[in-house]
């Protein structure tokens, strides 16, 4: 995929528009998590170390656009920078108005960009005034590369240069080795509630995988293709035909036990009921009436890791139970090790993923850690991500100088 990355520019003394992901959770003003801010950090210092003046923007929340809003403003975000770099970081809101002065070696903030009218729908009066804030863009932010918005492709077409830091980057090359040029075996995890909603990443992968394990609901519906009860599990009904013909295109190991509770009546607030029903386990033929199955047994998960032992590329996305609730969750802890003990080159993606990743301890074992959600679903159902697409047109010398 060819791109021009930021690594091959030389940035001093150069204006540089970095469009970062710092979309963080924030609690009455304190950040809850800054996983994306850790993952930013080492492209703002690559290129503060080259002595570049520095340009951050990114979107947080989803204030009304072009309104400002306290609880969507990035001021904690710039005191966790401020922190991090060792150095003043100001938060600019006029900066469409008055372009902000910035020495080499300094940073700057820019207010949330969704408080600009036109950002989500690419206005190119304001992608231009992006542009016209730098002499570099670069697009940082894989979590939003799947958005044509004004600060993610919009600019990118029109910038001077526009160029792919370090973090899209590396993402693209740990995407494109998984589906484009994977050691065999490859085996992926694909799991979520409904098929529906994983369709296009499940024919997408019966291409490439060699294995597709399956989880959650949409084992549930690969479960019931294969004519197997599944009481009153979550289940795509109407694609059970879907998922047969899936089946005979890719090899699908279904569980060979699960781990099931019993629900009675009717079920109000699910987690809650999870948190505190019994867990069973069952043989996947012994799946009763009344039966929820919530996780995948022990001999599932002996099956799945000797997979991940003998595999050589691994696809993650999603938990394979309710790991939420510590008793549904043995079967998600399993997996995570397994993919952690291979030596296979693995990624993982999906916010659920991580979440299962951070609980089990086991990043540092991951090969790879997408910090995409949305992005790194349409990557891997083989859509065009349009930041990425017109980095590739600036690449190519073809990106339009105006509209």
């Amino acid at each position: 995929m060819q791109v021009i990355k930021m690594s091959e520019l030389d940035l001093r003394g150069k204006r540089v528009l970095i469009r970062e992901d710092l979309n963080v959770p924030v609690r009455q003003g304190s950040i809850t998590s800054d996983a994306r801010l850790v993952a930013a950090l080492p492209t703002l210092r690559r290129a503060l170390a080259q002595g570049a003046r520095v340009l951050v923007c990114s979107h947080l929340g989803r204030p009304v656009e072009g309104e400002f809003s306290v609880e969507n403003s990035l001021q904690p975000v710039a005191d966790y920078l401020s922190a991090a770099l060792e150095q003043p970081v100001p938060l600019v809101r006029d900066y469409l108005q008055q372009p902000p002065h910035v020495e080499e070696g300094q940073l700057v903030l820019l207010e949330n960009v969704r408080f600009n009218r036109g950002e989500k729908k690419d206005a190119p009066e304001l992608a231009r005034a992006y542009a016209d804030l730098c002499d570099v863009f670069v697009m940082d932010a894989f979590g939003t590369a799947h958005r044509a918005e004004a600060s993610t492709h919009g600019v990118a077409r029109v910038a001077r240069v526009a160029c792919a830091g370090p973090l899209l980057a590396a993402e693209l090359d740990a995407l494109g080795r998984a589906m484009h040029q994977p050691a065999r075996p490859m085996v992926a995890v694909v799991a979520g509630s409904k098929v529906s909603t994983k369709l296009d990443v499940l024919n997408s992968l019966a291409h490439v995988c060699d294995q597709l394990i399956v989880g959650g609901g949409i084992a549930n519906t690969f479960l019931a293709a294969a004519g197997f009860p599944i009481g009153r599990s979550l289940c795509d009904h109407e694609l059970i035909e879907t998922a047969r013909n899936l089946a005979t295109r890719v090899a699908v190991p279904l569980p060979i036990d699960v781990v099931v509770a019993t629900a009675e009546g009717e079920i109000g607030d699910f987690m809650a009921w999870a948190q505190q029903a019994p867990a069973q386990i069952k043989l996947v033929r012994d799946v009763a009436a009344n039966d929820m199955i919530l996780d995948v047994g022990p001999q599932t998960s002996a099956m799945f890791a000797d997979l991940m032992e003998h595999a050589r590329t691994i696809l993650w996305n999603g938990p394979v139970g309710v790991f939420e609730a510590d008793a549904f969750g043995l079967g998600t802890q399993a997996l995570a090790k397994a993919i952690a003990d291979s030596h296979a080159f693995s990624i993982a993606g999906g916010g659920d993923t991580l979440a299962a990743i951070d609980k089990y301890g086991v990043g540092r074992n991951i090969s790879y850690i997408s910090t995409g959600g949305g992005a790194f679903l349409e990557f891997v159902e083989g859509k065009t991500l349009p930041a990425v697409a017109a980095l590739q047109a600036a690449a190519a010398g073809a990106a339009p100088q105006g509209e």
